[in-house]
């Protein structure tokens, strides 16, 4: 798949989200989308053409390979970015559906005369001046961005266990056994460079679990924040209703 194409995708969307976001976006394709591109396809590359048993009975290799490696560890973590990254483009559409519906507003209250035309840019003008605007995450965009952060914590905490479950922690074997037909009895079959695949199996698990951290913040903080917003609002509506009235003064 483009990794840049998705990059670009996220970048646009995560204009309007907050510092850790961004940070998350960094790590993201830093730590894990390089990394996977980069070094990762390549140390899997000779995963099942250097998987070896000691037997010569045909069709026995493949049967133990795919027992003790159903999935490829390089497509479950290429499906597990595109997942993860896949909730912050609601966050695109929603801001796109803002902008359409701020510039009907706009066409109209020309079209009414409500504001004069040669004060507004141009439409194609107008609508690179919403997209370029950075919205604020309040309403129903804080929903939107709540839910597609938790989101990413189910995606990310869903593949974690998986790729534990399937390969009974994230250590790779360097010898496994196996008896499934057609092989003749228990054959040792043996693991390409396991060490190598351990490590970076560890630190791809690793930076998901930043990553992790990296969400759980920034739900925590969208709650405070909303939470110090409401209770200002309050305040602030207290304070209008217990200022005396002008003419109650005279």
């Amino acid at each position: 798949m483009s990794w840049p194409a998705l990059y670009l995708q996220l970048v646009g969307a995560n204009r309007h989200s907050t510092s850790l976001g961004k940070i998350w976006l960094s790590v993201l394709f830093i730590f894990r989308v390089l990394v996977l591109a980069v070094a990762a396809e390549s140390v899997w590359g000779d995963e099942q053409t250097d998987f070896t048993c000691n037997t010569l009975q045909p069709g026995c290799e493949n049967v133990c390979y795919d027992q003790f490696f159903p999935v490829s560890h390089i497509r479950l973590w290429s499906l597990q970015l595109v997942f993860v990254s896949s909730p912050t483009l609601l966050i695109a559409a929603h801001v796109a559906y803002r902008n359409h519906r701020d510039k009907k507003l706009v066409q109209a209250s020309r079209r009414a005369g409500l504001v004069s035309s040669k004060s507004l840019l141009s439409p194609e003008e107008e609508m690179e001046s919403f997209k370029k605007r950075k919205r604020p995450i309040v309403g129903a965009l804080w929903w939107t961005y709540a839910f597609s952060i938790v989101c990413r914590l189910l995606f990310e905490g869903g593949f974690m266990f998986a790729l534990y479950t399937l390969y009974d922690g994230f250590q790779m074997p360097r010898l496994v056994r196996c008896g499934q037909w057609p092989c003749p009895n228990l054959v040792d079959c043996f693991v390409s460079r396991p060490t190598e695949k351990t490590i970076f199996t560890l630190f791809m698990a690793t930076t998901s679990s930043v990553c992790m951290v990296l969400n759980m913040a920034e739900l925590v903080y969208l709650i405070v924040k909303a939470i110090t917003r409401a209770i200002l609002q309050s305040c602030c509506n207290e304070k209008k209703q217990n200022k005396p009235h002008p003419s109650l003064s005279n």
